[in-house]
């Protein structure tokens, strides 16, 4: 054994990966046989002083070539960027321009012409910023093996958390160590429908609107065995019926409890919501099983829906509706929680199937008692997997404006326009990202830039319309009935996340054109020559004077038909096909007709919109903090009604389904890169006329830019609290503008 191992060690020896004589590395004795001792060096290389940013990010040794060995393996960018943690911080404005309007006025002066020698620092700085609009951007994945998963629980814990200490999973106790409640589970089919009223209905309002006040939120003081480590199966004290009151149960019980630190239940919660997951689809198969197929085969297909012989979860939704709701549930816990898109379709598509064949898409006007939650069941179904599609940024699986979908939508009492301007924010939502990928195959193939042209004003027009009608106020006063008052607040936050859908659909129809002028976003994009470069004569001009940074290459592409609604087309399909079929002159660009919106007007239009998505995240309800049953009605009261922007989204009870999530990335992304567009503008121009007394439109304008930044990582930092998939999301966030805000 001795003889092999020191074979073993000459053959590395003659690879020279052992030195036999450098006093000054750091040794360690490995294995010992006899007198024979073997020394092994810890690293065959020191480790460099400067990694790459790609490397950073993904924790992996870099060996400070440009590029390294590990980015030029992989194909992708390679770029350094030195440290300026410390030093003094700079004094803030005493006066920052907060509201939309007078930003854009700051930003709206005119910045020079910009040279290639002040981007070459936010090169990579770019790399940081440029993923956060990307399909899942920022998501963890929780889809491993428990044992595997655990072992990294805890070792990156971020800086900025006091709660979560970094520490190895064996040292966070899962087990109960007290009468108090350390997981959010409930003992009856009302508790959790309470529950429901209180902490997912004001953001997913699935249900009818209660037919009660909402009670005391009364969790279970033991909610049954808590298991000793990752692996290990809950025992439930009390096993929910229905398979929606399980899907619930999975989310509820993600949410923390007051006095319980996150760090010492977050491996608990995640193991309760597993398992109420787990008991959902369960209970799903169950309801969809042909009863009389076990006894009698040949009678089982006469029916076209099994009997399930159960107490429905809310009295005013049919039983049979509740396989469909759960698996929307489902969809975004597998979103959020696990960060598992893939599932997250798959979810919502098992209940479109459901949905379709029990005819939930062609109800008619009729009315009874269960008319308002067949609506919500149906329309609901819809919107999720529109969602799917517009996360992963894939084609919708269904035709938007299929004339077979007769149901009526269905109606917030406060606010009848309400479900509709949601369900249209997100068609406009989806139509946006499949113009991103339309112009991104035009602008590659140098082609069909007429139907860009057209594509984009009638789908700018479109949006505008719809955010005019959610800008607008409700119809009916907010009602004094404590009931009554919370549906208020439902459909005002449908409102606010219907704003924050259009928003972000601006920002992805003009990130291009606000960006086109920024030579490294080029580069980065579509590697073409920024201007000011050498080969500048190659650009063309377009019609409206505004340059634009693309060869002539005449081919053709065929984009997908319009899907826009019919009074914003006008002759779009007629220039459509025009675009997509007309002979290619040989000696000319297709670029002729630009873009119907500057560089100019579309950064101003991406600034107001990411600016409204920070407004609006802030501005979303917090859950009631009820958490035990001696409080008043009025306390209760004021807590509904308190202002979300006075607290701080830190230390409230996180808000639960975050299926908008993505916006508030693509929200961030253009705050971010405004944050770059405005400091070489400010680089660039004379600030002479500014003493230290005054801050020049630059600098008001960064001001404003890092306040609206830190009102989206509050929000995802309360996210994140209760969905750990999110707080990958918040980590990159906070990686870019700590790399933003670092330079000089």
């Amino acid at each position: 054994m001795v003889l092999g191992h020191n074979q073993y060690q000459r053959d590395l020896q003659e690879q020279h990966f052992l030195v036999e004589e450098q006093p000054q590395l750091p040794a360690e004795t490995s294995h010992r046989s006899g007198n024979a001792a073997v020394v092994r060096r810890k690293f065959a290389k020191p480790p460099v002083k400067v990694a790459c940013l790609a490397c950073r990010a993904s924790r992996t040794r870099c060996d400070g070539q440009e590029p390294c060995s590990s980015c030029a393996n992989k194909g992708r960018a390679c770029s350094y960027l030195p440290s300026k943690r410390g030093g003094p911080r700079k004094k803030k404005s005493s006066v920052t321009p907060t509201d939309p309007e007078e930003l854009v006025q700051a930003n709206s002066w005119d910045p020079p012409i910009v040279q290639n020698a002040h981007y070459e620092e936010a090169d990579g700085a770019f790399s940081q910023i440029e993923p956060l609009s990307l399909p899942g951007a920022g998501l963890r994945h929780l889809d491993f093996n428990p044992e595997v998963q655990g072992m990294f629980v805890g070792m990156f814990g971020h800086p900025g958390e006091a709660n979560h200490p970094a520490v190895p999973v064996s040292q966070v106790p899962l087990a109960s160590t007290g009468k108090h409640p350390t997981v959010r589970a409930y003992g009856s089919e009302q508790e959790i429908l309470n529950a429901y009223y209180e902490f997912i209905h004001p953001y997913f309002p699935i249900l009818p609107p209660g037919i009660a006040q909402p009670g005391p939120d009364l969790p279970l003081e033991d909610a049954g065995s808590h298991p000793n480590s990752p692996s290990d199966e809950v025992s439930l004290a009390y096993q929910p019926a229905s398979p929606l009151s399980c899907a619930i149960s999975a989310i509820l019980a993600l949410v923390p409890l007051p006095n319980v630190p996150d760090s010492a239940s977050i491996m608990l919660r995640r193991s309760y919501s597993q398992t109420y997951a787990r008991l959902a689809t369960m209970r799903i198969e169950a309801d969809g099983e042909l009863i009389d197929s076990v006894t009698d085969p040949s009678q089982a297909l006469n029916y076209a829906q099994p009997t399930i012989n159960r107490q429905p979860f809310h009295p005013r939704a049919p039983v049979e509706l509740e396989s469909i709701l759960a698996l929307l549930v489902l969809s975004i816990y597998e979103y959020a929680q696990r960060g598992n898109m893939m599932k997250m379709r798959y979810r919502a598509g098992q209940a479109w199937v459901l949905a379709m064949n029990m005819s939930l898409h062609t109800l008619g006007p009729e009315q009874d008692e269960f008319t308002e939650a067949r609506r919500r069941a149906w329309w609901m179904t819809y919107f999720c997997v529109l969602q799917g599609s517009i996360a992963s940024a894939t084609p919708s699986p269904v035709m938007m404006n299929d004339t077979r979908f007769t149901t009526p939508y269905p109606q917030f009492a406060s606010d009848p326009e309400g479900w509709s301007i949601l369900l249209q924010a997100q068609q406009v939502l989806i139509t946006a990202n499949q113009f991103v990928v339309d112009l991104n195959r035009c602008l590659k193939s140098r082609s069909n830039m007429q139907w860009i042209y057209d594509q984009m004003k009638q789908l700018d027009a479109w949006t505008s319309n719809l955010m005019t009608q959610a800008n607008a106020p409700p119809s009916a006063p907010r009602p004094g009935d404590m009931s009554t008052a919370l549906e208020f607040d439902v459909a005002e936050s449908i409102r606010a996340i219907s704003r924050i859908k259009l928003a972000s659909a601006q920002i992805r129809m003009h990130q291009f054109r606000a960006f086109s002028d920024l030579p490294v976003f080029i580069k980065k994009h579509f590697d073409l020559t920024p201007p000011g470069s050498d080969m500048n004569e190659s650009f063309h001009i377009s019609n409206n004077g505004n340059s634009n940074p693309l060869e002539c290459q005449c081919h053709q592409y065929h984009p997908m038909g319009s899907v826009l609604p019919t009074e914003y087309s006008g002759s779009a399909s007629d220039s459509s096909a025009t675009a997509a079929s007309g002979p290619v002159h040989p000696h000319y660009c297709w670029l002729s007709p630009g873009f119907p919106f500057s560089a100019q007007q579309s950064s101003d239009i991406c600034l107001r919109a990411a600016l409204m998505i920070s407004h609006m995240l802030g501005s979303l309800p917090y859950p009631l903090s009820m958490r035990t049953s001696n409080r008043r009605d009025s306390t209760r009261h004021q807590q509904a009604f308190a202002d979300p922007a006075l607290l701080d989204p830190r230390t409230q009870c996180p808000r639960t389904m975050p299926y908008y999530a993505a916006c508030a990335m693509q929200g961030s992304y253009a705050l971010l890169m405004l944050v770059y567009k405005t400091r070489v503008a400010k680089d660039t121009a004379s600030n002479a006329l500014y003493d230290e007394g005054h801050h020049s439109p630059a600098e008001q304008m960064l001001d404003g830019l890092s306040h609206g930044l830190e009102r989206i990582v509050g929000v995802i930092f309360n996210f994140s609290r209760a969905f750990e998939a999110l707080s990958g999301m918040r980590d990159h966030i906070e990686r870019a503008i700590h790399t933003a805000f670092s330079q000089p």
